[in-house]
């Protein structure tokens, strides 16, 4: 076989692996997809199922409740804010 016979052969090679690792990469991404979906679903029914609870607070519970930290000089309305201690309740 002639040098240009084996550089060609090689290059055609060459060509098949770098295929088969895209190929590798593109089901690797597929699969990360797929957990990535999966995982947003179980979140969405997760809080479906825990809105569903009886005996929950569904005020704080919702998708549009969020932390606020207390200001450092809260007046007598600081019913209104929440703190990771409030949270303490909600995670038994």
């Amino acid at each position: 076989m002639s040098f240009e016979t084996i550089s060609l052969l090689l290059n055609w090679m060459e060509m098949g692996v770098l295929l088969a690792i895209l190929f590798r990469l593109s089901n690797t991404f597929q699969l990360i997809a797929n957990t990535q979906r999966e995982l947003r679903r179980a979140i969405h029914q997760l809080g479906e199922h825990r809105l569903a609870e009886p005996g929950t607070n569904n005020a704080v519970i919702g998708p549009e409740s969020a932390l606020v930290a207390r200001p450092r000089n809260a007046s007598g309305d600081a019913k209104n804010f929440m703190s990771p201690d409030d949270l303490a309740s909600l995670s038994l």
